[in-house]
């Protein structure tokens, strides 16, 4: 093996004038180069943008979630709340009733879900970092507030500072009344904005989260919910914590971890990445495919070579490895300078930020990378193996020469 090694480098390396067969392993080399080079850059946008979207929903999504299978309202007890914090990495259960209702502002309306939450919600709360106005809190001094989302308080135009208007909220009633008046049709509450928040556009322009006692008293459940939300111990195993709450939960509820919760959302980020992945994927196996005709025209030029190895006691096995390794040292030599470029490139960009969204209404202002070991080292054993494909039918032609034609 150390002789075919030393030979092929021999071939991959060797200059001279006017050789087209190694300036075509070059350019052979450098397309391999730059097909890894765009594929790892684009896999590590991709990494990013996932990372981005989900530290946004990890804002307003719980660790995990507890709704009904079929249906939206289900019975609460005091034994159900205990036996889900009884899991040793639960550190906060809130309860949660969330319904589309009408919202008024000062002549403005709008239809928007009410989520009405349990008091220890502000708690550790990681909507504390997303709010842009006002204080992070549900009640004072017996008075409820609001949480309004940015979107929301566009369309109404509520000021914080207006301490003379409060937010409506209407609710249709479920009684059949012949009276058709809105006392009759609708429950009412009012209630002050107390804070703004603003992650996402989705969250921004539908939601309002209000104290749970003022939620149920509007919609007149007392003791129904429609999701309990599961914080966990950081550092602990969400799966695992997801796990010990589906052995004892009864069937009709389903325990949804972050990723499920936007099941949606998360599958067309993948289905892209991976559309994208195999794109740029085809582009490296075309380029490692051309390693399969320069060894072709190699194994032509060295006809004599192989012939003048054959009568110096080379085996069909040297002759046949000594192309192999030329071909990988091609397709090998021009991955590892595309892994080495997209290092380079994905560091440039988080450190300087050099190619922007190129949207001012953007949650950030340049395009987010995330490098993964995972991706560079399947990138390398995918341009290894077609390499080594491209490779093995040249090489074992050339060990089927016929010696006594070219000496």
């Amino acid at each position: 093996m150390h002789t075919a090694f030393f030979i092929a480098k021999r071939y991959f390396s060797t200059k001279s004038k006017g050789n087209l067969i190694y300036r075509m392993s070059l350019i052979a080399c450098l397309s391999v180069a730059l097909g890894t080079m765009a594929l790892l850059v684009v896999l590590s946008i991709f990494n990013g943008l996932e990372g981005v979207v989900r530290r946004l929903f990890y804002a307003f999504d719980p660790d995990i979630k507890i709704e009904l299978k079929q249906g939206k309202y289900f019975s609460i007890s005091p034994e159900l709340i205990h036996k889900i914090e009884s899991v040793s990495e639960v550190t906060k259960v809130v309860e949660v009733i969330e319904e589309n209702v009408l919202f008024t502002y000062h002549g403005h309306q709008l239809v928007a879900k009410l989520k009405g939450v349990s008091r220890n919600f502000v708690q550790d709360c990681p909507l504390a970092t997303h709010i842009i106005q006002g204080k992070l809190e549900l009640e004072q001094d017996g008075h409820n507030f609001a949480l309004v989302g940015a979107g929301i308080q566009y369309a109404l135009s509520i000021r914080l500072n207006n301490i003379f208007e409060e937010l409506q909220v209407f609710y249709p009633k479920n009684n059949k009344l012949s009276a058709l008046t809105a006392q009759n049709l609708y429950q009412t509450g009012w209630i002050k904005p107390g804070a703004i928040f603003a992650i996402e556009k989705h969250f921004d322009e539908n939601y309002v989260i209000v104290p749970l006692n003022f939620a149920t008293n509007l919609l007149g459940n007392s003791d129904k919910r429609t999701a309990l939300e599961v914080q966990v111990m950081q550092g602990s195993s969400i799966a695992k914590v997801q796990k010990a709450l589906q052995t004892f939960l009864p069937q009709e509820f389903k325990v949804l971890n972050r990723d499920e919760q936007q099941m949606t959302l998360m599958q067309t980020i993948r289905i892209e990445r991976m559309l994208v992945f195999m794109t740029f994927a085809f582009i490296v196996i075309v380029a490692s495919l051309n390693i399969f005709f320069i060894l072709s025209m190699l194994v032509l030029a060295k006809r004599p070579d192989i012939a003048i190895l054959y009568s110096l006691g080379a085996t069909s096995r040297t002759i046949r490895n000594i192309f192999l390794l030329n071909g990988l040292l091609i397709g090998l030599s021009g991955a590892l300078a595309g892994m080495l470029l997209a290092w380079f490139l994905t560091w440039l960009q988080q450190k300087f930020g050099i190619i922007s969204m190129g949207m001012q209404t953007s949650l950030i202002e340049a395009y987010p990378v995330k490098r993964q070991i995972s991706d560079f080292i399947y990138v390398g054993i995918g341009v290894f193996l077609t390499t080594l494909v491209a490779s093995y039918r040249p090489a074992l032609l050339a060990s089927r020469i016929n010696i006594r034609e070219h000496l």
